[in-house]
Formats: structure tokens, sequence, C-alpha cells
């Protein structure tokens, strides 16, 4: 059976970062996060009551430019060492930095294949770094329509497609079904298809980016998909709340506990 985490990056936004993992953690849900530069990452492994699901496993650099990739590597084994301390085994990939926005800042190669075989490179290092570190990365589909226009992986097959060829089982999918929703639709077949290769499961609705239950997404049906393939990673609420953050996890809890 899956376990439920909540995005501290998208709730209480009003508390300090470590306050909002404390209090993810008091509702009984474990903590995910983005990116860990710049926070107190000392205080937040020391505290015994949060456990972290996953966090974003690299820095800077890019994975579909030649010229990226040492950069993009170093910037993992730098989250390897965050990884340790938060005692996580799970974290998220992307091809490459993106800005404050959440708009694609990295370099991308302007012919097709060099950007397939630079990503293809990339993953077969990191997959290496996960077997000898023990880790799995997960690595993200995000829509272009709405919120991250030129992004590499936008379709949920690109990205299956690339990890197929890879070939390691350390390295999974982040399937979003918030991004899958708006780039393609059809999530129920999608879960369906790409069941033996979700590493973790980002949940919020569609239009907003809101809780369950404030817009089109038939989320029961959803949840009751993950149990019908009998998924046992992590579901993680990656949502702005509507109204009450309380209110947003509470409902979270209702469709997928």
């Amino acid at each position: 059976m899956y376990c439920l985490s909540v995005c501290a990056d998208t709730v209480f936004l009003a508390l300090p970062f470590l306050e909002r993992a404390k209090r993810i953690s008091a509702c009984g849900f474990l903590v995910e996060f983005w990116n860990w530069a710049g926070r107190d990452i000392d205080a937040l492994a020391r505290d015994p009551g949060i456990r972290i699901s996953a966090f974003t496993g690299y820095t800077k650099g890019s994975m579909l430019h030649p010229d990226g990739i040492a950069n993009f590597i170093a910037g993992v084994r730098a989250s390897l060492e965050v990884a340790k301390q938060l005692r996580c085994r799970s974290l998220f990939l992307s091809p490459g930095e993106l800005d404050s926005n959440g708009q694609v800042s990295h370099k991308i190669a302007s012919h097709p294949a060099t950007r397939w075989i630079s990503a293809y490179k990339t993953l077969c290092q990191i997959a290496e770094l996960a077997e000898r570190e023990d880790v799995v990365y997960n690595l993200e589909h995000l829509n272009t329509k709405v919120d991250h226009p030129g992004f590499a992986f936008s379709r949920v097959e690109d990205a299956m497609n690339l990890l197929e060829e890879v070939g390691s089982s350390r390295i999974k999918l982040l399937l979003d079904v918030y991004h899958a929703q708006i780039e393609e639709g059809n999530v129920v077949s999608i879960i369906r298809q790409c069941r033996d290769h979700i590493g973790h499961v980002h949940i919020a609705d569609v239009p907003g980016r809101h809780e369950p239950g404030t817009g089109e997404i038939n989320y029961q049906r959803i949840a009751s998909t993950f149990r019908e393939i009998e998924y046992d990673g992590v579901i993680g609420l990656e949502a702005y709340p509507k109204d009450d953050a309380m209110q947003a996890i509470q409902r979270f809890r209702e469709v997928f506990a």
C-alpha cells in the first residue's frame, strides 16, 4: 500500500520552512520539498519527528546539452550528501535548472538527437551513483501548456521512453497527475500503462493546482486505480490550498488514505 506525503513548498507558506515541515509531520504525513540549498538541513535532520520522503536531487546544469552534464552531475553528488544526512532514499530529477517562476533556464542542445543522447548519458551516470548509494531517482514530466513552456519531457511517454533505454531500476518515473491531465488527459490509462515504472506520484487538481475536489479530476477514480495496480510508493500532495491548508490536507487524506 502506498504512503502519503505533503510538499512543504506549497502549504503553510506563511511559516518558516522548518515549521512547515513540523506542521506536516504533526498531521501524520511524510514531508517532501523542492530545493535544499539555503535551508537549515542540520535542523531538519535533527528533528526525530520529521521523515523526508523525497526532495530535488540536483542543483544546476543540464542533461540536455553536452556542456551542462558535468555541472548537473556535480549537483547530483552534492545532493547525495544531503540525502545521507536526511536519511532519504528517494530524489527528484528534471532535465535541468528552472528559474523562480518555474521556467526553463538550462542549456538545451539545438538538435533533438543531441538532447536525447545527452540525457541518456547523464541518466546512466546517475544510475551508477544511485546503485552505489542505494537511492532511487524519479524523473518528472511537466506540462508545457500552462506552467512550463519549453520543458523537454512534457508527456509521460517521453520520460518513459528514456527510462526504458537507461534500463535501471534506480531511475523511475515521477508521475504528476496534475501535469498529465493538462498535457494529455486520459490519466487512468496512463497510470496503468506506466505502472511498473512509477517511483513517486504528485497530486493536484486542474485548474488552479489546488487540492483534490476543487477541479475537474475524478480523484476517487485516480486513488482507486493506484490501489488497483497495487502501487506501494509515495503519493505526495504538491498543491496550493484553495482556501485553508489544513482543509486541503484533510481533503487529500480523505481521498487517498
